[in-house]
């Protein structure tokens, strides 16, 4: 039995699936990561489907009203999210080029995909 007031740190993936100007699911997903990843809990981000379209530099999102996420992306080191995992698959379907994805993003074939979301104590999807 854990001593009270230990806590257990589990991991916590989200899934972000939706694409940026004219959904909340985005920006949620991103809230959602940086408030685990605040609280100190090992959060991993994968982008698949219309996700993707959040990681590419060239966002006009002025038009929507809502802030340009690619700068959130940005900023995940500052909370220790070093790495944001792509759908290597869904990134093809986009025609999205590796070089116009943040350093950060690290591709994953549909095998990769599945070990990731096995490994995940919680699996968050948006």
């Amino acid at each position: 039995m854990k001593p009270v007031g230990e806590h257990t740190r589990r991991s916590i993936l989200v899934v972000s699936r939706h694409a940026h100007p004219g959904s909340s699911l985005p920006r949620s997903a991103l809230d959602t990561a940086l408030a685990a990843a605040a609280f100190d809990q090992p959060v991993t981000l994968l982008f698949q489907g219309e996700g993707l379209l959040q990681l590419l530099p060239a966002q006009d999102s002025r038009a929507a009203g809502v802030r340009n996420l690619r700068k959130v992306i940005d900023s995940l080191p500052l909370y220790d999210i070093e790495t944001v995992y792509v759908d290597a698959i869904a990134a093809a379907a986009f025609g999205i080029a590796r070089d116009s994805l943040p350093a950060s993003a690290r591709w994953l074939d549909t095998a990769g995909v599945r070990q990731l979301l096995a490994s995940h104590d919680h699996v968050l999807g948006f």
